[in-house]
């Protein structure tokens, strides 16, 4: 392998399975295994269904913690909280009533969805209605609006004036251009 600078490099060597003397580099090395561990414990849990739960300390005493599909789930799972005795192997009840809840609710999101696109697409008719001859959107008369269209017609007009005010500020921000001088062709009356 030949990096940019045409100097080769070593390739992938093989780390050494000791403590790391520097802190820094310690911890720098903590952090890009850590999230080693996450990431393979997460396609565990996606690829095979299993339930993972993974908690790690730090040396600074910081905990981090992954599960599927939670630590305390997978812990109460397979090691019972005392209170939880009554509940026996209701686990896998509670996680198919958690699921059909979830449905459920995006189920009902998606109709709010559908109903509020509904109403956004007869707000912009009307606002194309009220247009009339003018040549765009924002030249509609406001009087002739109604009071579903005025809230979204103020903040499209907010977000024309927002780009409109970052555009100035990127013009203002560019150096000027160079001038160029007018040169008179050849055999130009102006010239002799």
């Amino acid at each position: 392998m030949v990096r940019p600078h045409g100097k080769p490099s070593k390739g992938r060597q093989r780390i050494d399975m000791t403590l790391r003397e520097d802190k820094d580099s310690r911890q720098v090395t903590f952090s890009k295994r850590r999230s080693g561990l996450f990431k393979k414990c997460s396609e565990l849990s996606l690829i095979c269904g299993a339930h993972v739960a993974v908690v790690v300390f730090s040396e600074a005493g910081n905990v981090f913690a992954l599960g599927s599909p939670s630590v305390d789930a997978v812990l109460r799972r397979y090691a019972p909280h005392p209170a939880d005795a009554a509940a026996d192997d209701a686990g896998v009840d509670d996680d198919r009533e958690a699921l059909e809840k979830m449905c459920q609710e995006k189920e009902a999101t998606a109709e709010q969805l559908a109903a509020e696109i509904k109403q956004m697409k007869l707000i912009g008719d009307n606002v194309i209605n009220v247009q009339g001859d003018r040549s765009f959107w924002w030249q509609a008369d406001p009087e002739a609006l109604g009071e579903a269209e005025l809230p979204e017609f103020f903040r499209a007009l907010d977000r024309i004036r927002g780009n409109m005010h970052r555009h100035v500020g990127n013009l203002a921000r560019r150096p000027p251009a160079p001038a160029t001088a007018a040169v008179a062709p050849a055999g130009d009356a102006a010239s002799n």
